[in-house]
């Protein structure tokens, strides 16, 4: 808080998730309370349509501001604050300036991240994982995303690539969807992929959820679907683990959050996939920050940028 004619004065800081379904803004404390939100559909071809609707939100706050923070879906150039092929937004949004685009609209500062490291960072500052210190996050929900936090600081990689994951092949010739590749992990469990593989097999579906609703009635179509979400999901995860060793992995994004025990189903068969010595340190946890997740770290990256 700021010291003002004898009074403590607030920061604010408005967070800006854009998702493929949905984008989100809300406005937050420092003390990373989020005081007020507004939520509305992402127009995947359009970005002039999202960014207004953005500007109209911070209007409507009516808070004075530090700046902004900005989550999107990768790949991202973070150092030219630009959006590249993400697989869920298309045409216009591909290419875009959107740092430039947007602070041209507010007037305030603008800085972008990959809305899985951001929420990775709020997981390991203020979520499940604040006790630890290599925390590993994926949210699997539209998409599937991840971001690896080491010592309370986002691991990059060399070039800024690092937790990229959608693309891992998981399936020689399997499933795929949109610019995913055929059996990458994104195109197995993510969201999208579950709700699109039970329309090709000749379910009607609305989402993820429905699938689940029917695999636990019976329908062996939905079960299969289900339990490759479930395998492919717990076989990169084992991967993690051998590769990384982190203290903790957290599942946030809407498959993980909403599907009832789909978290903890998971982690039985992460552990039976690792070394015996491994099986008592694996740690799969739902993310206590719910949704907000990437909001909070987005609020964070513009109060410390």
């Amino acid at each position: 808080m700021k010291y003002e004619n004898g009074e403590y004065k607030m920061k604010y800081a408005v967070a800006i998730d854009i998702g493929g379904t949905n984008t989100r803004v809300a406005l937050i404390d420092e003390k990373y309370k989020i005081e007020e939100r507004a939520q509305f559909s992402t127009d995947a071809d359009n970005p002039d349509i999202t960014l207004f609707k953005i500007k109209q939100a911070i209007e409507r706050f009516d808070k004075e501001i530090v700046g902004v923070g900005m989550s999107c879906p990768g790949p991202l150039d973070l150092i030219e604050g630009k959006i590249l092929t993400t697989p869920n937004l298309h045409g216009k949004w591909h290419g875009l300036c959107i740092t430039k685009e947007l602070e041209n609209l507010i007037h305030k500062p603008v800085y972008l991240e990959n809305d899985a490291n951001l929420a990775a960072l709020a997981e390991a500052i203020i979520g499940e994982g604040k006790e630890h210190n290599i925390v590993q996050y994926l949210t699997v929900s539209t998409g599937l995303g991840a971001g690896l936090v080491i010592n309370k600081k986002v691991f990059q990689g060399a070039h800024g690539f690092a937790n990229e994951v959608a693309n891992v092949c998981l399936w020689d010739n399997g499933p795929s969807h949109g610019s995913i590749y055929p059996g990458g992990v994104e195109a197995i469990c993510s969201g999208t992929a579950i709700e699109q593989r039970a329309e090709k097999a000749g379910l009607i579906v609305a989402h993820a959820g429905e699938v689940n609703d029917l695999a636990l009635k019976g329908n062996l179509e939905a079960q299969k679907i289900m339990d490759d979400a479930k395998l492919y999901l717990a076989n990169f995860i084992a991967g993690i683990q051998a590769f990384i060793d982190p203290e903790i992995v957290i599942l946030g994004g809407s498959v993980a959050l909403k599907i009832p025990g789909f978290v903890e189903d998971v982690e039985s068969l992460v552990k039976t996939k690792v070394y015996p010595v491994v099986e008592p340190l694996v740690k799969v946890r739902k993310s206590t920050l719910n949704e907000d997740s990437g909001l909070l770290g987005a609020a964070c990256l513009a109060f410390n940028s």
